[in-house]
């Protein structure tokens, strides 16, 4: 089986290939391809997600339509575009907490590429 990270390498790759302005913008942000199962029907669904900077969010959602293609194509059934310096700031945010990892690359991208 494929793994999630090398998923959302690829996208990016594609991406950026397929359209390179779109793909210089993707290497601001966090890309993760995240998993959804629905136990009743016993299936996994797979999506990315694309955790952004303040300044690239409304970027990259007049582009969705674009990125969810590629995805589509990949097997993937969405793409969803999040506000990372939004998700730091969240008071109620146990992210912190439950994973101290992706915590650290989303800080990084909200302080780095302002």
């Amino acid at each position: 089986m494929i793994s999630e990270e090398y998923l959302g390498n690829e996208f990016a790759k594609i991406v950026d290939r397929i359209h390179p302005r779109l793909g210089k913008l993707l290497q601001s942000c966090y890309v993760k391809v995240v998993e959804f199962s629905v136990k009743r029907l016993r299936k996994r669904f797979y999506y990315i997600t694309i955790y952004c900077p303040d300044n690239l969010i409304s970027e990259l959602q007049c582009e969705k339509s674009l990125l969810k293609d590629i995805a589509e194509n990949m097997g993937l059934v969405d793409v969803i575009c999040l506000n990372a310096s939004k998700l730091l700031r969240d008071p109620l945010s146990q992210l912190k907490q439950e994973n101290p990892r992706l915590w650290m690359e989303l800080y990084w991208i909200a302080t780095h590429f302002k």
